[in-house]
């Protein structure tokens, strides 16, 4: 499943928003998520639960990223 700003589906086309996680400006294409830099970002559902529990805005790809690792280290141990 890939993640694809499904977060704000709602938001207008293309805008400059914050990374609710790290705060970075980004410009988010929900409205065109195949091009949007969170789309190069593969999650699986569970993953994808986990950093839906955790944030409800746009994340960017670094923080998508980490949240993945951060996952697969909570899943191991």
């Amino acid at each position: 499943m890939k993640v694809s700003c499904y977060f704000k589906f709602h938001m207008n086309k293309h805008e400059i928003i914050s990374c609710e996680r790290c705060g970075i400006r980004m410009e988010c294409k929900a409205n065109a998520f195949n091009k949007c830099q969170c789309s190069t970002v593969y999650l699986n559902l569970n993953e994808v639960q986990y950093v839906s529990e955790n944030f409800e805005g746009c994340l960017c790809a670094n923080c998508l990223n980490e949240l993945k690792e951060e996952f697969k280290l909570f899943m191991s141990s």
